[in-house]
């Protein structure tokens, strides 16, 4: 089988998905589910069809190219005692390989508790159950982020049991099974959920896309998880469209990013960001009715034959799928970049700031370069000034020496203006979208000041009413005694007459 392995990797063409023929029965086709390969084999757990909750685990070989069912047992203990399944029906929950185990995180699920669980599998035992964490244990949540840095898992976001859309970060040792929450500064990312999120470096954590409950996102934040601050960086690269469900993974410090979509219609690009360089280029493209451009697909990476394969499988597009892609991603060079300016108004404010930290950065090194350069060429001519003045060759090739440093300078001199007149221009224009916002702002405002003065006219008028209904109640006992005196005067009056007539006749 190993041959025929590397038969069908070295037909793979570079940078196209494929879908692979597999053998045997399927896992019924899904998506929000959790996905992580291990060892040249493709773990998936969960998600949703048709609204309903899934809880069932398969495991497909890269080898034999074939699907199969894990024997699972439950690890009996305080959380799984009253469990009548190995795993509960979930999705939107993430999964992780630790050690060897997967750790299943969050999802939405019919009976979530308040808190959010961590389920675990034993890949060696099969055993499944509920890590007992302590700490600041979050909130429970779907549509969340979770990522590996050394022995922690980080938490971004997510969409809370009542819908209450979340920005916090949370941090699980796993070696002491321990929550705590991130204090961190600067603007955070606005509360969203099935956004996608990946680690530079140990250091930096990324959030890309996701969405609201009406709002789609293709900004781009990074949280330094060294000094706990946020920032929104400028991407270099082709504009994309905003997207939420979307799925990737980080492979030598390229993100690749895969399908999402606006509940309209599907992302058909393939990604990848270069996180060192934050040049965002478009990998290749699928047509919109492609199981590809799906939201709540998953995105794997597993090293066969030793090379990175891309794994995709699930979304929903239309219809649910249970397909599996491949792809054998290549080294390219980045395109020429374009500006990506960020949709969101609010992050006006930092992306100037970001700019002109650059331009200033790029200033102060130019100007440390020159100094440099100064310096270097003072203490030659220190040291060869006796030679100098004896030379008038070595005078000129000093002369000439100058003349290029200047002119270098002078070069970037120019080239640092040019980013800083564009930079000045974006700043105009930014400050025009931002002035715009202001001033719809205000009129929100002032609209917002009428309805508060409308609301409180209605509370008198509604505390006013408990006085209103006495006076009714007993303008009504009042109008009964009156109605039932005069029905007693109208009998009196009845039978007096008819003894009068009765006397007269006698």
């Amino acid at each position: 089988m190993g041959e025929e392995n590397s038969s069908w990797i070295s037909e793979l063409s570079h940078d196209q998905w494929v879908p692979l023929s597999v053998s045997g029965p399927r896992p019924s086709a899904r998506y929000k589910h959790a996905a992580a390969a291990v060892d040249q084999k493709l773990y998936i757990s969960g998600g949703s069809r048709n609204g309903r909750y899934l809880s069932d685990v398969h495991v497909f070989d890269l080898q034999t190219l074939s699907w199969s069912s894990p024997p699972l047992t439950v690890e009996f203990n305080a959380e799984a005692k009253s469990l009548q399944e190995n795993l509960p029906a979930a999705s939107g929950h993430s999964m992780i390989k630790w050690r060897n185990r997967l750790l299943l995180v969050g999802g939405h699920s019919k009976n979530a508790s308040d808190t959010l669980k961590v389920w675990f599998i034993d890949l060696e035992s099969l055993q499944c159950g509920v890590l007992e964490t302590s700490g600041k244990v979050p909130a429970s949540r779907g549509g969340q982020s979770v990522s590996l840095v050394g022995s922690r898992l980080i938490m971004f976001g997510g969409e809370g049991k009542k819908q209450q859309l979340l920005n916090d970060v949370h941090v699980l040792d796993l070696e002491t099974l321990t929550w705590e929450v991130l204090e961190t500064v600067q603007a955070p990312p606005t509360p969203r959920f099935d956004h996608a999120a990946a680690v530079h470096s140990d250091r930096y954590l990324l959030i890309f896309g996701g969405c609201s409950h009406s709002i789609f996102y293709n900004d781009l934040h990074v949280l330094d998880l060294l000094t706990l601050e946020w920032s929104q960086p400028q991407i270099q690269g082709d504009l994309v469209n905003a997207r939420a469900g979307h799925a990737g993974i980080n492979i030598d410090g390229k993100w690749y990013i895969v399908g999402g979509g606006d509940n309209k219609t599907g992302a058909t690009e393939t990604l990848v960001l270069d996180m060192s360089k934050l040049v965002l280029s478009l990998l290749t493209s699928v047509n919109e009715r492609d199981p590809i451009a799906s939201e709540g697909l998953s995105l794997s990476s597993a090293l066969v034959e030793g090379e990175n394969l891309l794994i995709s499988f699930g979304g929903y597009n239309g219809k649910y799928n249970n397909e599996v892609f491949v792809m054998r991603p290549s080294e390219k060079g980045a395109p020429q970049p374009k500006m990506l300016k960020s949709p969101a108004a609010a992050a006006a404010a930092a992306s100037v700031s970001a700019m002109y930290a650059h331009a200033n950065s790029e200033k102060l090194e130019l100007t440390e370069r020159n100094n440099t350069s100064i310096k270097v060429l003072q203490t030659n001519s220190s040291v060869q000034r006796g030679q100098l003045m004896e030379d008038p060759k070595a005078i000129r090739e000093e002369l000439k020496l100058l003349g290029s440093a200047l002119q270098d300078a002078r070069l970037e001199s120019s080239c640092l203006k040019e980013k800083v007149d564009e930079t000045s221009t974006i700043y105009a224009d930014l400050l025009k979208e931002l002035q715009s916002v202001q001033g719809q702002l205000v009129g929100e405002r002032s609209r917002c000041t009428k309805l508060e003065g409308q609301i409180l006219e209605l509370e008198k008028m509604l505390e006013a009413l408990p006085s209103i209904e006495e006076e009714v109640k007993l303008l009504r006992s009042q109008k009964s005694t009156t109605e039932r005196d005069m029905d007693v005067a109208a009998l009196h009056k009845q039978a007096s007459s008819g003894v009068w007539k009765k006397w007269i006749a006698g």
